[in-house]
């Protein structure tokens, strides 16, 4: 399956730096553009200063997708969310990112380099990027999401 999906922002504090820049090269093999918002090393960082930017990036449209990394995945996630008209997934494996699309229509996801392996990580951005958005009871749902 193709990816429908062309463009994507990504992002990461230090403790997911090093995945971020297997997925960067992995992107860019598929002729997917990719946007870095940093960090550019292992150097210690606070990760809400790097992940509001991508969030904030794909709510205004510049992006149709963004990643985001650090040691878990949750605080990224937790800070992606805040910014509105975002739905960030936390994913561990193939199946939480297919279903993260399919179900709710997640337009970023969160991934923590110290939970799965790398090529795990692949998998999941993998799947994520090939999955499609079914609708139907999931599209009143993701209503509701974007009203509260």
């Amino acid at each position: 399956m193709a990816y429908t999906i062309h463009k994507v922002a990504i992002g990461s504090d230090h403790a997911g730096y090093q995945y971020k820049e297997q997925i960067k090269e992995f992107l860019r093999s598929k002729g997917i553009v990719v946007q870095d918002f940093g960090t550019d090393s292992k150097e210690p960082v606070d990760y809400p200063l790097l992940v509001r930017p991508v969030a904030l990036a794909v709510a205004r449209g510049e992006f149709p997708a963004g990643i985001v990394l650090g040691g878990s995945g949750n605080g990224e996630a937790i800070v992606a969310n805040k910014v509105r008209g975002i739905r960030c997934a936390l994913c561990w494996n193939e199946q939480t990112a297919r279903l993260a699309k399919e179900h709710n229509d997640a337009n970023m996801i969160s991934i923590g380099q110290r939970t799965i392996s790398l090529e795990t990580a692949l998998q999941v951005v993998d799947a994520w990027l090939k999955a499609e958005f079914q609708g139907g009871r999931h599209a009143r749902r993701v209503k509701q999401i974007e009203e509260t």
